[in-house]
């Protein structure tokens, strides 16, 4: 294979700082190698590698595109905050690809409705809408959409179609409840 040669352009050159005296600056006992340190916090997060979850990069790659700014949780789920609130997206890979895209608030003293009403509200919003799902896990409201999702899945509508589903599934539970006109998440925001 024939060597290709790399030359330096001078603005690429190596110059070390120097003092008025011309001489560089560097602490005494301290190697200098002609180059400045970087700081290693300042380093980019780079995302896992595309083989090792490749539905989870893909969901990284349009939450990008779309403005977000995703994170990785402890669990393994991209974090994101969509209109102020906390929702993540579970990518569960295998024979079945499935995409959950969800949120979870826990209730306050706000929620003044008995658990009865509170769970006929979920019952309400979860016949509403034919993909969303809400449920009630003690005073924490839990709103899902899950998709199964293939190569052919337009994952880009996909994802912001159901942030925004899960959020308006929030608010029609809150509705359900009589809270007509109330805008808010149930309280605080897991």
């Amino acid at each position: 294979m024939p060597r290709v040669a790399v030359t330096r352009r001078r603005s690429q050159s190596r110059t070390r700082p120097r003092t008025a005296t011309g001489l560089c600056r560097t602490a005494p006992g301290v190697a200098d190698y002609g180059w400045g340190m970087t700081d290693p916090t300042a380093l980019p997060d780079f995302p896992p590698p595309s083989n090792e979850h490749p539905l989870r990069g893909r969901v990284l790659d349009v939450l990008i595109d779309e403005g977000y700014r995703p994170d990785i949780d402890s669990d393994g789920d991209v974090a994101v905050k969509v209109q102020g609130q906390q929702l993540y997206v579970r990518c569960t890979e295998g024979e079945i690809t499935i995409l959950r895209v969800f949120g979870q608030w826990q209730m306050g003293d706000a929620v003044t409705a008995s658990e009865l009403d509170r769970l006929r509200a979920c019952n309400a919003v979860t016949s509403r809408l034919s993909v969303a799902k809400v449920v009630l896990a003690g005073d924490i409201l839990v709103v899902s959409a899950e998709h199964v999702v293939t190569t052919g899945t337009p994952l880009a509508q996909l994802v912001t179609t159901s942030l925004e589903l899960v959020l308006t599934a929030v608010n029609l539970w809150h509705e359900a409840l009589g809270g007509a006109g109330d805008e808010r998440a149930p309280d605080h925001p897991l």
